[in-house]
Protein backbone atom coordinates (compact mmCIF):
# COMPACT_ATOMS: atom_id res chain seq x y z
CA UNK A 1 0.00 0.00 0.00
CA UNK A 2 1.92 3.51 -1.00
CA UNK A 3 2.67 5.76 2.12
CA UNK A 4 0.66 8.55 1.07
CA UNK A 5 -2.60 6.03 0.90
CA UNK A 6 -1.54 4.78 4.53
CA UNK A 7 -1.39 8.26 5.30
CA UNK A 8 -5.14 9.43 4.06
CA UNK A 9 -6.21 6.04 5.42
CA UNK A 10 -4.99 6.95 8.91
CA UNK A 11 -6.16 10.70 9.36
CA UNK A 12 -9.60 9.38 7.77
CA UNK A 13 -9.78 6.99 11.10
CA UNK A 14 -8.21 9.17 13.39
CA UNK A 15 -10.88 11.93 12.51
CA UNK A 16 -13.54 9.14 12.97
CA UNK A 17 -12.64 8.48 16.25
CA UNK A 18 -13.21 11.41 17.37
CA UNK A 19 -16.81 11.94 15.98
CA UNK A 20 -17.29 7.83 17.22
CA UNK A 21 -16.72 9.46 20.74
CA UNK A 22 -19.29 12.42 20.46
CA UNK A 23 -21.85 10.25 18.94
CA UNK A 24 -21.46 8.01 21.63
CA UNK A 25 -21.76 10.77 24.13
CA UNK A 26 -24.55 12.21 22.99
CA UNK A 27 -26.18 8.71 23.02
CA UNK A 28 -25.58 8.50 26.38
CA UNK A 29 -27.05 12.06 27.46
CA UNK A 30 -30.01 10.83 25.41
CA UNK A 31 -30.89 7.75 26.96
CA UNK A 32 -30.90 9.55 30.57
CA UNK A 33 -32.52 12.46 29.59
CA UNK A 34 -36.49 13.55 28.71
CA UNK A 35 -35.57 12.76 25.71
CA UNK A 36 -34.88 9.32 26.41
CA UNK A 37 -38.39 7.68 25.05
CA UNK A 38 -38.77 9.68 22.11
CA UNK A 39 -35.13 7.69 21.24
CA UNK A 40 -35.87 4.69 22.23
CA UNK A 41 -39.67 4.85 20.07
CA UNK A 42 -37.52 5.94 17.10
CA UNK A 43 -35.19 3.25 17.39
CA UNK A 44 -38.22 0.54 17.66
CA UNK A 45 -40.07 2.10 15.23
CA UNK A 46 -40.83 -0.33 11.99
CA UNK A 47 -40.01 0.10 8.51
CA UNK A 48 -40.69 -2.29 5.85
CA UNK A 49 -39.68 -3.04 2.20
CA UNK A 50 -42.53 -4.86 0.17
CA UNK A 51 -41.75 -6.25 -3.70
CA UNK A 52 -44.37 -8.82 -4.66
CA UNK A 53 -44.16 -11.67 -2.22
CA UNK A 54 -40.84 -10.70 -0.93
CA UNK A 55 -41.13 -8.47 2.73
CA UNK A 56 -38.58 -7.11 4.85
CA UNK A 57 -39.91 -5.68 8.30
CA UNK A 58 -37.54 -4.71 10.64
CA UNK A 59 -36.92 -1.78 13.16
CA UNK A 60 -34.89 1.33 12.58
CA UNK A 61 -32.30 -0.34 15.07
CA UNK A 62 -32.38 -3.51 12.87
CA UNK A 63 -32.27 -1.47 9.65
CA UNK A 64 -28.76 0.19 11.10
CA UNK A 65 -27.66 -3.15 12.72
CA UNK A 66 -28.14 -5.38 9.68
CA UNK A 67 -28.39 -2.92 6.63
CA UNK A 68 -25.95 -0.19 7.38
CA UNK A 69 -23.02 -2.69 8.96
CA UNK A 70 -23.18 -4.53 5.69
CA UNK A 71 -21.27 -1.69 4.37
CA UNK A 72 -19.41 -1.61 6.84
CA UNK A 73 -18.49 -5.01 6.60
CA UNK A 74 -18.16 -4.28 2.81
CA UNK A 75 -15.22 -2.25 3.40
CA UNK A 76 -13.52 -4.03 5.75
CA UNK A 77 -13.31 -6.60 3.15
CA UNK A 78 -12.28 -3.97 0.91
CA UNK A 79 -9.53 -3.39 3.22
CA UNK A 80 -8.59 -6.63 4.10
CA UNK A 81 -8.19 -7.92 -0.09
CA UNK A 82 -6.12 -4.47 -0.29
CA UNK A 83 -3.92 -5.25 2.64
CA UNK A 84 -3.49 -8.86 1.84
CA UNK A 85 -2.77 -8.56 -2.11
CA UNK A 86 -0.18 -5.29 -1.34
CA UNK A 87 -0.74 -3.53 1.87
CA UNK A 88 0.83 -4.82 5.11
CA UNK A 89 -0.17 -7.66 5.30
CA UNK A 90 1.54 -9.11 2.11
CA UNK A 91 4.77 -8.44 3.59
CA UNK A 92 5.57 -11.90 5.91
CA UNK A 93 8.09 -9.83 7.94
CA UNK A 94 5.99 -7.28 8.77
CA UNK A 95 2.91 -9.10 8.87
CA UNK A 96 4.17 -11.19 11.75
CA UNK A 97 4.09 -8.54 14.69
CA UNK A 98 0.40 -7.46 14.27
CA UNK A 99 -0.61 -11.18 13.64
CA UNK A 100 1.01 -11.63 17.29
CA UNK A 101 -0.64 -9.23 18.88
CA UNK A 102 -3.70 -9.50 17.27
CA UNK A 103 -3.98 -13.01 18.15
CA UNK A 104 -3.03 -13.42 21.91
CA UNK A 105 -5.27 -9.79 22.17
CA UNK A 106 -8.16 -12.31 20.70
CA UNK A 107 -7.63 -15.23 22.67
CA UNK A 108 -7.20 -13.93 25.88
CA UNK A 109 -10.03 -11.59 26.58
CA UNK A 110 -12.52 -13.99 25.10
CA UNK A 111 -10.82 -16.86 28.21
CA UNK A 112 -11.48 -13.95 30.74
CA UNK A 113 -14.92 -13.68 29.89
CA UNK A 114 -15.46 -17.34 29.45
CA UNK A 115 -14.23 -18.02 33.08
CA UNK A 116 -16.34 -15.27 34.66
CA UNK A 117 -19.44 -16.31 33.25
CA UNK A 118 -19.35 -20.44 33.31
CA UNK A 119 -22.32 -21.09 35.17
CA UNK A 120 -24.36 -19.17 32.96
CA UNK A 121 -24.78 -20.66 29.55
CA UNK A 122 -26.86 -17.62 28.00
CA UNK A 123 -24.47 -14.72 29.28
CA UNK A 124 -21.24 -16.93 28.01
CA UNK A 125 -23.07 -16.06 24.55
CA UNK A 126 -21.21 -12.78 24.32
CA UNK A 127 -17.40 -14.40 25.13
CA UNK A 128 -16.31 -12.35 21.72
CA UNK A 129 -16.86 -9.16 22.81
CA UNK A 130 -14.56 -7.77 24.52
CA UNK A 131 -12.14 -9.61 21.88
CA UNK A 132 -12.77 -6.90 19.30
CA UNK A 133 -10.95 -3.66 18.37
CA UNK A 134 -12.32 -0.19 17.03
CA UNK A 135 -9.73 0.60 14.45
CA UNK A 136 -11.34 4.20 14.51
CA UNK A 137 -11.22 4.76 17.93
CA UNK A 138 -7.49 3.82 18.66
CA UNK A 139 -6.08 5.37 15.62
CA UNK A 140 -8.06 8.56 16.89
CA UNK A 141 -6.16 8.32 20.17
CA UNK A 142 -2.94 8.16 18.19
CA UNK A 143 -3.58 10.71 16.52
CA UNK A 144 -3.52 13.51 19.56
CA UNK A 145 0.04 12.80 19.86
CA UNK A 146 0.41 13.80 15.85
CA UNK A 147 3.97 13.40 14.74
CA UNK A 148 5.29 12.26 18.12
CA UNK A 149 4.08 9.03 17.52
CA UNK A 150 5.91 7.28 14.09
CA UNK A 151 3.82 6.03 11.23
CA UNK A 152 5.21 2.65 11.99
CA UNK A 153 3.15 2.37 15.34
CA UNK A 154 0.32 3.81 13.33
CA UNK A 155 0.66 1.05 11.17
CA UNK A 156 1.02 -1.60 13.23
CA UNK A 157 -2.34 -0.44 15.16
CA UNK A 158 -4.05 -0.52 11.67
CA UNK A 159 -2.91 -3.91 10.77
CA UNK A 160 -3.49 -5.82 13.99
CA UNK A 161 -7.07 -4.14 14.10
CA UNK A 162 -7.82 -5.27 10.39
CA UNK A 163 -6.92 -8.68 11.56
CA UNK A 164 -9.20 -8.38 14.53
CA UNK A 165 -11.94 -7.40 12.07
CA UNK A 166 -11.50 -10.94 9.95
CA UNK A 167 -11.55 -12.57 13.46
CA UNK A 168 -14.60 -10.69 14.17
CA UNK A 169 -16.11 -11.69 10.63
CA UNK A 170 -15.52 -15.72 10.76
CA UNK A 171 -16.63 -16.02 14.94
CA UNK A 172 -19.88 -13.63 13.34
CA UNK A 173 -20.40 -16.57 10.40
CA UNK A 174 -19.50 -19.90 12.81
CA UNK A 175 -20.80 -18.56 16.41
CA UNK A 176 -23.97 -15.93 15.99
CA UNK A 177 -25.83 -17.89 13.27
CA UNK A 178 -29.53 -19.03 13.90
CA UNK A 179 -31.49 -22.03 12.02
CA UNK A 180 -30.07 -21.91 8.36
CA UNK A 181 -32.99 -21.44 5.53
CA UNK A 182 -31.34 -23.66 3.05
CA UNK A 183 -33.72 -22.46 0.37
CA UNK A 184 -32.26 -19.13 0.96
CA UNK A 185 -28.91 -20.21 1.34
CA UNK A 186 -29.16 -21.53 -2.40
CA UNK A 187 -30.27 -17.92 -3.67
CA UNK A 188 -27.26 -16.75 -2.00
CA UNK A 189 -24.92 -19.45 -3.57
CA UNK A 190 -26.41 -18.19 -7.25
CA UNK A 191 -25.60 -14.79 -6.04
CA UNK A 192 -22.08 -15.73 -5.21
CA UNK A 193 -21.42 -17.90 -8.71
CA UNK A 194 -22.51 -14.70 -10.68
CA UNK A 195 -19.50 -12.21 -8.49
CA UNK A 196 -17.32 -15.35 -9.64
CA UNK A 197 -17.96 -15.05 -13.18
CA UNK A 198 -17.84 -11.27 -12.77
CA UNK A 199 -14.58 -11.58 -11.69
CA UNK A 200 -13.32 -14.25 -13.68
CA UNK A 201 -14.57 -11.91 -16.58
CA UNK A 202 -12.89 -8.89 -15.28
CA UNK A 203 -15.91 -6.81 -14.90
CA UNK A 204 -14.98 -3.27 -13.36
CA UNK A 205 -18.65 -1.65 -13.51
CA UNK A 206 -19.00 -1.61 -9.55
CA UNK A 207 -22.65 -0.74 -10.10
CA UNK A 208 -23.16 -4.50 -11.00
CA UNK A 209 -21.49 -5.72 -7.88
CA UNK A 210 -23.75 -3.57 -5.91
CA UNK A 211 -26.37 -5.03 -7.67
CA UNK A 212 -25.50 -8.58 -7.41
CA UNK A 213 -24.54 -7.59 -3.74
CA UNK A 214 -28.10 -6.34 -2.78
CA UNK A 215 -29.16 -9.94 -3.99
CA UNK A 216 -26.95 -11.70 -1.90
CA UNK A 217 -27.51 -9.36 1.31
CA UNK A 218 -31.44 -9.82 0.56
CA UNK A 219 -30.65 -14.14 0.92
CA UNK A 220 -28.44 -14.26 3.54
CA UNK A 221 -30.95 -12.03 5.11
CA UNK A 222 -33.76 -14.52 5.09
CA UNK A 223 -31.08 -17.52 5.50
CA UNK A 224 -30.34 -17.20 9.24
CA UNK A 225 -26.34 -16.15 8.58
CA UNK A 226 -25.90 -12.38 9.50
CA UNK A 227 -26.58 -10.12 6.96
CA UNK A 228 -23.83 -8.15 7.04
CA UNK A 229 -21.75 -10.75 5.99
CA UNK A 230 -23.04 -10.17 2.22
CA UNK A 231 -20.74 -7.25 2.57
CA UNK A 232 -17.76 -9.40 2.91
CA UNK A 233 -18.44 -11.42 0.39
CA UNK A 234 -19.23 -8.75 -2.41
CA UNK A 235 -15.78 -7.17 -1.69
CA UNK A 236 -13.12 -10.44 -1.49
CA UNK A 237 -15.28 -10.29 -5.68
CA UNK A 238 -14.71 -7.33 -6.61
CA UNK A 239 -11.38 -6.84 -8.97
CA UNK A 240 -8.08 -4.79 -7.60
CA UNK A 241 -7.08 -4.39 -11.23
CA UNK A 242 -8.96 -3.66 -14.25
CA UNK A 243 -8.08 -5.86 -17.17
CA UNK A 244 -6.45 -2.52 -18.91
CA UNK A 245 -4.66 -2.01 -15.77
CA UNK A 246 -3.31 -5.77 -15.05
CA UNK A 247 -1.79 -5.43 -19.42
CA UNK A 248 -0.28 -2.13 -18.30
CA UNK A 249 1.41 -3.47 -15.20
CA UNK A 250 2.66 -6.05 -16.62
CA UNK A 251 4.23 -4.07 -19.31
CA UNK A 252 5.57 -1.93 -16.85
CA UNK A 253 3.48 0.83 -16.75
CA UNK A 254 2.20 2.32 -13.79
CA UNK A 255 -1.52 1.68 -13.33
CA UNK A 256 -3.93 4.98 -12.39
CA UNK A 257 -5.85 5.02 -9.44
CA UNK A 258 -9.35 4.98 -11.68
CA UNK A 259 -8.12 1.98 -13.24
CA UNK A 260 -8.65 -0.21 -9.83
CA UNK A 261 -12.73 -0.49 -9.32
CA UNK A 262 -11.51 -2.21 -5.53
CA UNK A 263 -9.50 0.93 -4.92
CA UNK A 264 -12.19 3.17 -6.45
CA UNK A 265 -15.29 1.61 -4.36
CA UNK A 266 -13.14 2.08 -0.92
CA UNK A 267 -12.37 5.71 -1.66
CA UNK A 268 -15.87 6.53 -2.27
CA UNK A 269 -17.09 4.46 0.93
CA UNK A 270 -14.53 5.27 3.45
CA UNK A 271 -15.94 8.52 4.45
CA UNK A 272 -19.67 7.84 4.41
CA UNK A 273 -18.62 4.74 6.65
CA UNK A 274 -17.02 7.20 9.25
CA UNK A 275 -18.52 10.06 8.99
CA UNK A 276 -22.06 8.66 8.85
CA UNK A 277 -22.86 4.89 9.04
CA UNK A 278 -20.39 3.98 11.98
CA UNK A 279 -21.25 7.33 14.28
CA UNK A 280 -25.11 6.31 13.74
CA UNK A 281 -24.14 2.96 14.96
CA UNK A 282 -22.46 4.43 18.04
CA UNK A 283 -25.82 6.37 18.74
CA UNK A 284 -28.39 3.63 17.78
CA UNK A 285 -25.94 1.54 20.38
CA UNK A 286 -24.37 3.03 22.54
CA UNK A 287 -27.15 4.86 25.00
CA UNK A 288 -27.64 2.90 28.49
CA UNK A 289 -29.77 4.60 31.19
CA UNK A 290 -27.85 5.12 34.38
CA UNK A 291 -31.05 5.58 36.63
CA UNK A 292 -30.90 2.33 38.87
CA UNK A 293 -27.41 1.56 38.54
CA UNK A 294 -25.62 0.16 41.50
CA UNK A 295 -22.86 -1.53 42.53
CA UNK A 296 -24.28 -5.49 42.12
CA UNK A 297 -25.06 -4.26 38.31
CA UNK A 298 -21.48 -3.12 38.02
CA UNK A 299 -19.90 -6.51 39.30
CA UNK A 300 -22.75 -8.61 37.19
CA UNK A 301 -20.11 -11.49 35.65
CA UNK A 302 -21.40 -10.22 32.16
CA UNK A 303 -20.57 -6.05 32.71
CA UNK A 304 -17.19 -7.45 34.46
CA UNK A 305 -16.23 -10.11 31.60
CA UNK A 306 -16.83 -7.90 28.78
CA UNK A 307 -14.22 -4.65 31.37
CA UNK A 308 -11.58 -6.79 32.30
CA UNK A 309 -11.39 -8.55 28.72
CA UNK A 310 -11.21 -5.58 27.35
CA UNK A 311 -8.96 -3.58 29.74
CA UNK A 312 -6.84 -6.23 31.04
CA UNK A 313 -7.02 -8.95 28.31
CA UNK A 314 -6.54 -7.01 25.47
CA UNK A 315 -3.47 -5.23 26.49
CA UNK A 316 -2.15 -8.71 27.77
CA UNK A 317 -2.57 -10.08 25.19
CA UNK A 318 -1.13 -8.42 22.64
CA UNK A 319 1.41 -6.97 24.70
CA UNK A 320 3.03 -9.96 26.38
CA UNK A 321 3.22 -12.58 23.68
CA UNK A 322 4.87 -9.72 21.37
CA UNK A 323 7.58 -8.60 24.49
CA UNK A 324 8.46 -12.00 24.35
CA UNK A 325 9.15 -12.25 20.46
CA UNK A 326 10.80 -9.29 21.14
CA UNK A 327 13.11 -10.39 23.76
CA UNK A 328 14.03 -13.55 21.51
CA UNK A 329 14.26 -11.79 18.44
CA UNK A 330 11.94 -13.14 16.65
CA UNK A 331 9.86 -10.09 15.87
CA UNK A 332 11.28 -6.56 14.46
CA UNK A 333 10.32 -3.33 17.04
CA UNK A 334 7.97 -1.02 14.60
CA UNK A 335 11.15 2.19 13.69
CA UNK A 336 11.06 4.81 15.94
CA UNK A 337 9.43 3.53 18.64
CA UNK A 338 10.02 2.15 22.19
CA UNK A 339 8.75 0.13 24.33
CA UNK A 340 6.30 2.09 26.44
CA UNK A 341 5.00 3.49 23.38
CA UNK A 342 4.21 -0.04 21.97
CA UNK A 343 2.32 -0.41 25.26
CA UNK A 344 0.43 2.11 25.07
CA UNK A 345 -0.73 0.90 21.66
CA UNK A 346 -1.70 -2.11 22.88
CA UNK A 347 -3.96 0.02 25.74
CA UNK A 348 -5.97 1.05 22.52
CA UNK A 349 -7.17 -2.39 21.26
CA UNK A 350 -9.24 -2.33 24.61
CA UNK A 351 -11.34 0.19 22.92
CA UNK A 352 -13.73 -2.23 21.73
CA UNK A 353 -16.54 -0.03 21.27
CA UNK A 354 -18.38 -0.33 18.00
CA UNK A 355 -17.40 -3.84 16.79
CA UNK A 356 -17.82 -5.20 20.75
CA UNK A 357 -21.21 -3.31 20.40
CA UNK A 358 -22.07 -4.54 17.45
CA UNK A 359 -21.20 -8.39 18.84
CA UNK A 360 -22.95 -7.96 21.50
CA UNK A 361 -26.26 -7.03 19.94
CA UNK A 362 -26.03 -10.48 18.01
CA UNK A 363 -25.32 -12.75 21.08
CA UNK A 364 -28.07 -10.74 23.27
CA UNK A 365 -30.46 -10.20 21.01
CA UNK A 366 -34.14 -10.84 21.55
CA UNK A 367 -32.89 -11.47 25.10
CA UNK A 368 -34.19 -9.70 28.35
CA UNK A 369 -32.69 -6.09 28.41
CA UNK A 370 -30.57 -6.73 31.32
CA UNK A 371 -28.27 -8.67 29.34
CA UNK A 372 -27.99 -5.58 26.81
CA UNK A 373 -27.60 -2.87 29.72
CA UNK A 374 -25.03 -5.31 30.88
CA UNK A 375 -23.32 -5.53 27.78
CA UNK A 376 -22.99 -1.77 27.22
CA UNK A 377 -21.98 -1.33 30.67
CA UNK A 378 -19.23 -3.32 30.40
CA UNK A 379 -18.04 -2.10 26.83
CA UNK A 380 -18.35 1.38 27.86
CA UNK A 381 -16.42 0.87 31.00
CA UNK A 382 -13.48 -1.54 29.45
CA UNK A 383 -13.45 0.76 26.46
CA UNK A 384 -13.11 4.01 28.87
CA UNK A 385 -10.45 2.62 30.84
CA UNK A 386 -8.73 1.49 28.40
CA UNK A 387 -8.73 4.90 26.42
CA UNK A 388 -7.42 6.67 29.73
CA UNK A 389 -4.73 4.43 30.37
CA UNK A 390 -3.67 4.47 27.12
CA UNK A 391 -3.52 8.38 26.85
CA UNK A 392 -1.45 8.50 30.05
CA UNK A 393 1.06 5.75 28.78
CA UNK A 394 1.33 7.43 25.36
CA UNK A 395 2.06 10.60 26.64
CA UNK A 396 4.77 9.23 28.88
CA UNK A 397 6.47 7.41 26.13
CA UNK A 398 6.46 10.29 23.99
CA UNK A 399 8.59 12.52 26.60
CA UNK A 400 10.78 9.34 27.44
CA UNK A 401 13.36 10.63 24.37
CA UNK A 402 15.94 9.03 26.27
CA UNK A 403 14.61 5.31 26.38
CA UNK A 404 16.20 2.75 24.01
CA UNK A 405 14.53 1.42 21.21
CA UNK A 406 14.59 -2.06 20.49
CA UNK A 407 15.88 -3.68 17.38
CA UNK A 408 14.68 -7.22 16.01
Amino acid sequence: MPKNALRRFIRLESAAGILLFLAAAASMLVANSPLAEQMSSMLNARAAVIVGALSIDKSVLLWINDGLMAVFFLLVGLELKREVLEGQLSNRSQLALPVVGAFGGFVLPALIFALLNWGDPTGLKGWAIPSATDIAFALGVLSLFGSRIPLSIKVFLASLAIIDDLAAIVVIALFYTSELSIHALSFAAVGIVALTIMNILSVTRIAAYILVGVFIWVAVLKSGIHATLAGVIVALAIPMKSKAAAIASAGGERPLRSESPLRTLEHLLHPWVSYAILPLFAFANAGVSLQGITVQMLFNPITLGIAVGLFVGKQIGVFVPILIGLRYKLLKMPEGSNLLMLYGTALTTGIGFTMSFFIGSLAYENLDQAYANSMKLGVLGGSLLSLITALVVLWLSTRETRQPVLSG
